[in-house]
């Protein structure tokens, strides 16, 4: 006889509050979430602390956030830590699974994060250079980010779920060796509003096995899982999903800049 399933920490954990990421638009609380003997580190971000939108009036940040989640979960993709919506002391919101990250300018000798920022004179051989810029002291600087797989995909996926603010911070590369997309508030809008730093691979081709995926998950968006979507999205922008993941599918190429808000600001 197979056991029966363990507590569910994350979805019925009572949540205590031990911090708060004060660099966040909308109220973003770090919790931990008790059940008995178990506990997880959470982030739990409130429908309540959500500042208001004019682009996207619609729904909740919060059900924006899971329903990017279920369509990476969709994929098979494991992009974005599970997220889920349930109460919390302030009220209804959305739950993340915190993700520890590695930090290699203190591990690997100076070596740059996923996504980074360094001198025009510096950037490292096989990177993507984004973005010239300057900084706060008027110096110039880079914006860069891995040729990495694992990024790669998380970009693939900004082009599905239209992400409007993929931020260098937004991009975590956890200790567990997989990548990492988080805050996606402002995701699933009909119109093309793709604002990202992930522009190395503009124009080139999708590999194969990331447009297979695409392909069989846009067969399931106009049934069953278009259904799970419509509690947290509307009808408009999950018909909007089905035909970016069609369009995707039939050119198996990462779009390019259209436009002069390309990418988020700040960058991280």
């Amino acid at each position: 006889m197979s056991s029966s399933p363990g507590p569910d920490v994350q979805l019925e954990g009572e949540l205590t509050v031990i911090g708060q990421i004060t660099t966040a638009s909308n109220a973003t609380l770090v919790c931990d979430a008790v059940l008995g003997d178990e506990s997880m580190r959470v982030v739990y971000k409130p429908v309540r602390g959500e500042r208001p939108l004019w682009d996207f009036p619609d729904g909740t940040l919060a059900g924006r956030e899971v329903a990017s989640y279920r369509v990476s979960e969709a994929l098979g993709w494991g992009v974005i830590p599970r997220t889920v919506l349930r109460d919390g002391p302030f009220g209804p919101g959305m739950v993340q699974k915190w993700i520890d990250t590695v930090d290699r300018h203190a591990d690997m000798l100076g070596m740059p994060d996923i996504v980074d920022l360094c001198s025009p004179d510096n950037v490292p051989s096989g990177w993507f250079e984004v973005l010239q810029a300057f900084d706060s002291a008027g110096e110039p600087v880079s914006l860069i980010h891995a040729d990495d797989p694992r990024l790669q995909r998380m970009a693939v996926l900004d082009v599905l779920i239209n992400n409007a603010d993929r931020k260098g911070g937004h991009a975590l590369e956890g200790i567990d060796g997989s990548v990492y997309g988080v805050d996606h508030g402002i995701c699933m809008h009909t119109d093309n509003k793709l604002r990202t730093v992930l522009w190395g691979w503009a124009g080139r081709q999708v590999p194969g096995p990331l447009i297979a995926d695409v392909a069989e998950f846009a067969s399931t968006v106009d049934g069953s899982f278009g259904d799970e979507l419509s509690e947290l999205v509307t009808d408009d922008e999950i018909a909007a999903l089905a035909q970016r993941a069609r369009e995707l599918t039939l050119s198996a190429v990462m779009p390019v800049p259209n436009g002069h808000r390309t990418i988020p600001w700040p960058a991280f």
